[in-house]
């Protein structure tokens, strides 16, 4: 009985510290700016019908959310571009630009003549 009393009495005892902790972020001044900042800005948002990706978009026209809800990247983010590939269906004239190996046409290229034939339908590369 002790432990669930100790127990009991260390969480009592933080959440004193919390609340003191919360009432001192509520007299805020930087806090009180922000959160009204918040509220006239989804009030804005509401009445245009707009979402906070629309906006980012507007401010910042580089700015892509991604469906994973990663950060936009940046052409300086320390990874190398892909090199983009040109392939050229011999059997039919189309025509296909890619940066990656997950291509719809392409898979289903190489699911049909092969890998190996796919590949030597590349006529150009850009990086």
């Amino acid at each position: 009985m002790a432990s669930v009393l100790s127990n009991y009495m260390e969480k009592e005892k933080l959440l004193k510290q919390l609340q003191e902790e919360l009432h001192a972020l509520e007299n805020n001044k930087e806090l009180k700016q922000e959160l009204e900042f918040k509220d006239r800005l989804t009030a804005l948002m509401t009445e245009y019908g707009k979402v906070s990706r629309d906006v980012c978009e507007m401010l910042d026209p580089t700015y892509t959310a991604s469906k994973g809800g990663k950060k936009a990247t940046s052409a300086d983010d320390g990874r190398k571009k892909r090199t983009l590939k040109v392939y050229k269906n011999p059997h039919t004239g189309e025509v296909v630009e890619t940066r990656g190996g997950n291509n719809k046409t392409i898979q289903h290229w190489k699911a049909e003549h092969g890998n190996d034939e796919v590949v030597s339908w590349v006529v150009d590369e850009k990086p």
